[in-house]
């Protein structure tokens, strides 16, 4: 898993807007059961906020070389609203095909 490739990009923000996913609800957990301080929340809030943008930009971004209908895009799209849906979306594109890298066009 890279950053040079559609599909690595798209794997590594789903695992990273899960894990920022995780560590908000451990904040919150912490803000409003353990010890009613606001600092997880502080940390955890900004960086599931650009997680969440860059998961989202990076979902639009892979629709097209990867030939997804719109049913996938809308699918990817809210698999970032609940927490993990990400991780979720990103096995079920894997297993159907819909995270496999376009064969090189030949000439």
């Amino acid at each position: 898993m890279t950053f040079s490739s559609v599909v690595g990009r798209f794997r590594i923000l789903a695992l990273a807007e899960a894990l920022s996913w995780a560590g908000l609800l451990l904040g919150m957990f912490f803000k409003y059961v353990v010890v009613h301080n606001e600092i997880g929340v502080k940390i955890f809030g900004p960086i599931h906020g650009f997680v969440f943008v860059a998961f989202i930009l990076v979902a639009l971004m892979t629709k097209e070389p990867l030939k997804w209908d719109a049913r996938t895009l809308v699918l990817g799209l809210l698999s970032s609203i609940p927490p993990f849906g990400t991780v979720l979306f990103e096995r079920w594109a894997s297993k159907t095909g819909r995270l496999s890298e376009p064969a090189a066009e030949q000439l």
